[in-house]
């Protein structure tokens, strides 16, 4: 039998308005859930997950102490992926589409998507670079510096969007975090999924699970993906948590305590 949820809070016209505006231009939607921690290992059983089959990955974020770039809307991130090369973002958010440069709407390398989850929704614009694999292990080792794993279109991306007197050689690693991603596509639900599993060095966890979809069908397939996780026990109405800001949250906290 399923587990009854509360369902989370139906938005207020003025959200729906909202929302309905950041799907007209929109480039993808990704529906997000974070599963309570109590729930791992019912949810991974119940959707048939395999951790053989997923890929590892490390993540990095770039901030300064106290977080400024996040409090301004900033995120910089760098990744190392098993078997593939490495990667690297700088995310602005929230942001309306319609008020973005129309040169970087052009980029192959840049993308506008609403991240929606039970109770709330962003939009964020993302500039993405690929990377051969050993490009992030020297700068988290401290022989590299940030900026080498960005580029000249990120850099710029940066500049244009980062608090004054800030440069990327200025910020400090917040990382890494281990995770554990797994593509997959449930037998009675014939859409791809993601389920991430973030471990984080205090030994807590989160598990997100995810699919994207065009945004002309955005509401479709939330009601179908919200009906097939009812459907396999998963819980709906847990608190919502996000991956980066924990982790930068976290990677902060030590930073502070650490002698100088």
């Amino acid at each position: 039998m399923a587990k009854a949820t509360r369902p989370a809070p139906a938005p207020s016209g003025a959200q729906l308005s909202e929302l309905l505006g950041l799907l007209k231009g929109a480039d993808t939607v990704e529906l997000k859930l974070t599963v309570p921690e109590t729930d791992h290992r019912s949810a991974a059983a119940s959707l048939e997950l395999d951790p053989l089959d997923s890929q590892i990955r490390q993540v990095v974020f770039f901030d300064t102490p106290d977080l400024t770039l996040s409090r301004n809307g900033l995120v910089v991130r760098a990744r190392r992926v098993q078997g593939k090369g490495d990667d690297s973002v700088v995310k602005l958010r929230p942001v309306v589409p319609s008020e973005l440069s129309p040169k970087l709407r052009k980029s192959p390398n840049f993308g506008v998507e609403v991240d929606a989850m039970p109770g709330g929704f962003v939009c964020s614009a993302s500039l993405k670079a690929q990377w051969g694999a050993g490009s992030v292990k020297p700068v988290l080792a401290g022989a590299r510096s940030i900026r080498k794993v960005f580029s000249r279109e990120q850099r710029d991306f940066f500049a244009a969007n980062a608090p004054k007197g800030h440069t990327l050689d200025n910020l400090v690693p917040l990382g890494p975090i281990n995770v554990l991603k797994l593509r997959f596509v449930p037998k009675a639900f014939p859409r791809k999924m993601v389920a991430e599993l973030w471990f984080y060095p205090n030994g807590t966890r989160i598990l997100e699970l995810s699919t994207k979809c065009q945004p002309g069908e955005a509401f479709q397939v939330a009601a179908e993906t919200r009906a097939f996780l009812t459907e396999s026990g998963v819980d709906l109405s847990g608190q919502q948590e996000t991956k980066t800001r924990t982790a930068l949250e976290h990677f902060s906290k030590v930073l502070k305590s650490s002698p100088a």
